[in-house]
């Protein structure tokens, strides 16, 4: 990894992609601590620290809803907005056609929408937070909602930016910027706790190794593949013979990466907002009480979440009966099976049981923070959402270097 990084510094083009994802990621921490005008921050922070899912929240958004800074809503509103147009594609057969033929217009229609959402999301967190408001008036908490949506469109920009122009998916890197920024402060907070005598010291030596053995873990799954063996038979054109080779389909045992934990955390963040609107109301009283990280109903939603989004995603990202099709036209046929629809059921059937292995391991790593605080009573916010987004992204970023430079050395031998 690091003699990648290392080679890439080399070549002139990713080095210019590199340090300008660098930049970005600088512009996303000066905006994290520009704060926004008529809030009253000792307040935001006391909440913030009294509230378990709010303190998850701040962890997601780089430390930005604590200073309650243009940023604070970080890039959630743009995740369930690609959630309802990824549904909508599958439910409505005309987004699907625009879907195949115009993905500028997709991405068009997702922008719109995350627009809307933020909107109706800044006004859920200007009315749940009104005794931070300085004043109190329509017009106060219109241009508290305003600023809030502006900085998500902004962090929207900046991820698409990065997408085109950097080094990894923008909107992911910014995620991962914000979890990472919040490391020092978290380990801070860990060794200072353990000095007061909060914790023993077992207890952290304890989470080390776990988190270690989980690190691992993560990158095996994420690494893992079944390969299904595909024999193509031999074809004589005139003179020639064609084909006779032997190759295989990769099956990833985590084809959708972290995706479903974005998907299920924005998700689960989104009707603690809403509940905000109405504190007097039985069941958003219910929300705010049971829709906390903490909390077996949370973990319970969160895990099923993760399990659903999985198998949707990789359902999204590989189409068997594609697969088939092409094994099928190309000549080709997977040993002691007969092309066609023989061959789609099959690869249906082990992607099924691979995704779920997946699925299972990405809900059980998710809600490890929950076990960790009920054995240790330490409130750890760094948990296994995190460490799953932390590598995941890494990982993908890395491997989009590792083909950003072998795309340089095809290019060197072409000419």
């Amino acid at each position: 990894m690091l003699s990648t990084l290392r080679n890439a510094l080399k070549v002139e083009d990713v080095r210019k992609k590199i340090l300008f994802t660098l930049m970005m990621f600088l512009v996303f921490r000066i905006g994290a601590h520009i704060p926004v005008p008529n809030i009253n921050l000792d307040t935001i922070k006391q909440l913030t620290e009294s509230a378990k899912l709010l303190g998850f929240f701040d962890l997601i958004s780089g430390g930005a809803f604590k200073n309650f800074s243009i940023f604070a809503m970080s890039i959630t509103p743009y995740i369930n907005a690609s959630i309802i147009i990824q549904l909508l594609t599958v439910i409505v057969p005309r987004l699907e056609e625009l879907a195949k033929e115009d993905r500028k217009k997709i991405v068009e229609y997702t922008r719109y929408l995350t627009v809307i959402l933020a909107f109706i999301q800044a006004i859920g967190i200007s009315f749940g937070f009104k005794q931070a408001l300085v004043n109190t008036s329509a017009g106060s908490i219109a241009l508290v909602a305003l600023t809030l949506t502006a900085g998500t469109a902004c962090l929207m920009w900046i991820g698409e930016l990065i997408t085109e122009k950097g080094i990894g998916n923008g909107i992911s890197l910014i995620i991962f910027a914000g979890i990472v920024s919040r490391i020092p402060a978290g380990t801070v907070y860990l060794f200072d706790y353990a000095k007061g005598g909060g914790i023993h010291i077992l207890h952290i030596l304890g989470f080390l190794v776990i988190a270690l053995i989980s690190i691992v873990a993560t990158i095996a799954i994420n690494e893992g593949q079944r390969r299904i063996p595909v024999q193509y038979a031999k074809r004589v054109v005139g003179r020639k013979v064609y084909g006779g080779q032997s190759t295989h389909i990769p099956i990833k045992v985590n084809s959708a990466g972290v995706i479903p934990v974005i998907f299920a955390m924005s998700i689960l963040m989104f009707p603690g907002t809403i509940a905000s609107w109405f504190p007097s109301n039985s069941a958003a009283v219910w929300i705010s009480t049971h829709l906390t990280f903490d909390n077996l109903v949370y973990n319970i939603f969160y895990a099923i979440l993760i399990i659903f989004f999985t198998y949707f995603y990789s359902a999204i990202t590989f189409n068997p009966v594609d697969v088939a099709d092409n094994i099928k036209k190309n000549g080709g046929f997977i040993p002691g099976l007969r092309p066609g629809r023989p061959t789609a059921e099959y690869i249906t059937k082990i992607m099924s049981r691979i995704t779920l292995f997946g699925a299972l391991f990405l809900a059980i790593i998710a809600i490890l923070p929950t076990l960790l605080t009920s054995f240790t009573g330490l409130q750890i916010y760094f948990g296994g959402t995190s460490l799953l987004i932390v590598v995941g992204v890494a990982l993908d970023t890395m491997k989009q270097l590792e083909s950003n430079m072998l795309m340089r050395s095809y290019e060197g031998f072409m000419k």
